[in-house]
């Protein structure tokens, strides 16, 4: 198992010896358009290195456009994105996916949600990775009971699970399992949308930081070596976004965001699987 980042503290080591840059941008509830494609350009003019989309988000088109005008090389940008479980077949679909990203293959390529169960997507996924058409390949709301399932069946093991995780989702059974079994848990939603920059806790530490709070709480994640995805259209918080990398919590202030958890350490993906 491997849990390490890299030497300069900006990505993750991945099981299957490929790397994820621990910042990332989420284009989620994003409309294909100026928006998207802006939003895009702006993170990796500003330095961001890894964009997260889905077949789901019906944005595809855009990331591609905005990594094109911000004229960073390809090779520089980590590209995820996700098979949507309500259709048939992952190799078909993330074909669909780079004709609108306008890319040869992504880094990285995700089980939306485990719709239908676990396991049957996971042959067309091994597939995908066979074909070049992804790098590395994982899942996304798994809670441990769907990741243990999948994992007895897989020939090629999920390298990330992608879930929705903060201070307030400490998912600290789930997060046990995947380093147990050398799956990378990445963050999304670390903010709560953006309802979670005016907890109390996080905004003390920030005053005495001379941080704003959504710092304290992407800088949560980055300390326990977990990959993250931030969304904003704002210029402004997409940079702020980024000025996680130059200071440090104490392990006290950890403690403190820790007992910010509202979901008993569980280790279920979501306390509610809209797909049932």
């Amino acid at each position: 198992m491997c849990t390490a980042v890299t030497a300069d503290g900006q990505a993750r080591l991945l099981a299957d010896g490929n790397q994820i840059p621990l910042l990332g941008l989420g284009v989620w509830q994003i409309p294909n358009g100026p928006d998207c494609v802006n939003a895009v350009r702006w993170a990796l003019e500003l330095g961001y290195r890894h964009i997260d989309t889905a077949q789901a988000y019906g944005n595809e088109e855009s990331v591609g456009q905005g990594l094109q005008e911000s004229g960073v090389p390809r090779d520089e940008v980590f590209i995820t994105t996700k098979f949507h479980p309500g259709r048939k077949d992952p190799v078909a679909e993330v074909e669909g996916s780079l004709q609108r990203l306008g890319v040869d293959h992504v880094d990285l390529y995700i089980v939306h949600w485990p719709g239908g169960g676990p396991t049957w997507a996971w042959p067309g996924m091994e597939r995908a990775r066979e074909l070049g058409h992804t790098r590395s390949i994982g899942v996304s709301n798994f809670g441990v009971a769907e990741l243990q399932e999948l994992l007895a069946v897989a020939t090629v093991p999920a390298a990330v699970d992608q879930v929705q995780f903060s201070p307030y989702e400490y998912r600290k059974a789930l997060l046990e399992a995947c380093e147990q079994n050398g799956v990378a848990l990445e963050a999304y939603s670390p903010l709560g949308h953006g309802r979670y920059v005016d907890s109390e806790t996080a905004e003390q530490i920030a005053q005495r930081l001379g941080r704003t709070s959504a710092q304290v709480l992407l800088r949560w994640c980055i300390q326990r070596d977990l990959p993250f995805i931030a969304k904003s259209t704002h210029h402004e918080r997409i940079a702020e976004n980024a000025q996680v990398f130059d200071f440090t919590l104490s392990d006290e202030d950890v403690a403190q965001l820790d007992e910010l958890d509202r979901t008993g350490g569980t280790d279920a993906a979501l306390e509610r699987k809209w797909w049932r």
